[in-house]
């Protein structure tokens, strides 16, 4: 962190990596400490994601898939409510992925995720996504091994047909700690206003952990590209998760520089009465 930079480089999968969760602090803060300071930075970006995705939407080429994936009580719908907080709801679309139907199952896994990809000029954002097909169907042995284990492969081939037909990525693991889990379980529990967020196959899936963050660590390890990189967020701390993928949303969607569409008229000699 340099003044009120936020350096998303540092949280980002190089291609060709191999990610070890172990050595990732879900404590980092960049630096920073909450309040006045993090809450600036995080109205900043909230304001300038405003004004992107307005000029996204109003281009209508191109589209914006931000994929969010985390353990149980990761904060994906947390990020989903502070990060897009006074976004236009027209150009913004969320998809969350539960277990497959028995229609889906019908089909290849991937059918699913390809019916929900954004329209062009929308910011589109997957709550879990095609990821949980190497990942709860690995640690469960849903599939046998060489079904997931060829997936990675097509996965990446998948995201770079979308990339190539003018869908951009962002992939988000929201790393968070055992510990932290276990806390925000037990609070969970603690508010009756939040009960009903608790679900006791929670419990089950938590003594799996370590099989998990293996299943995570490979799927970040494989499936980051220069078209569709993961970032890895440290998301203990909330108010440091809202701002990492913040910051990168703004700045994926300033490289992207969307420019609204010309009218197809000349209206320079048009005149309201």
């Amino acid at each position: 962190m340099a003044g009120d930079r936020l350096d998303i480089e540092r949280y980002r999968v190089a291609p060709g990596s191999k990610v070890n969760l172990a050595k990732r602090d879900p404590d980092d803060d960049g630096g920073l400490e909450k309040g006045k300071q993090a809450d600036k930075l995080l109205a900043r970006d909230s304001e300038r994601l405003f004004e992107l995705q307005e000029r996204l939407y109003a281009e209508g080429r191109r589209a914006l898939l931000v994929v969010l994936q985390a353990m149980d009580t990761g904060g994906k719908d947390g990020t989903i409510k502070h990060v897009f907080t006074g976004v236009n709801p027209t150009g913004c679309r969320v998809t969350s992925f539960k277990a497959p139907s028995e229609e889906e199952l019908a089909h290849d896994f991937l059918w699913r995720i390809q019916k929900a990809v954004p329209r062009f000029g929308e910011i589109g954002i997957f709550n879990r996504s095609h990821y949980e097909d190497v990942l709860i169907v690995r640690v469960h042995e849903l599939v046998p091994k060489a079904v997931w284990k060829s997936r990675y492969e097509r996965i990446n081939h998948f995201e770079k047909d979308l990339v190539d037909s003018g869908i951009h990525i962002l992939k988000f693991f929201l790393h968070i700690s055992k510990e932290e889990q276990k806390e925000r379980l037990e609070a969970r529990l603690a508010d009756k206003a939040k009960r009903w967020k608790f679900d006791v196959g929670d419990l089950a899936e938590r003594k799996r952990w370590d099989d998990y963050q293996k299943a995570y660590s490979e799927a970040l390890t494989r499936c980051s590209t220069e078209w569709a990189p993961w970032i890895v967020v440290p998301a203990n701390r909330k108010w440091f998760r809202n701002l990492v993928v913040a910051r990168a949303i703004v700045e994926k969607l300033e490289s992207m520089d969307p420019k609204p569409r010309q009218p197809k008229a000349d209206l320079s000699s048009i005149v309201v009465e």
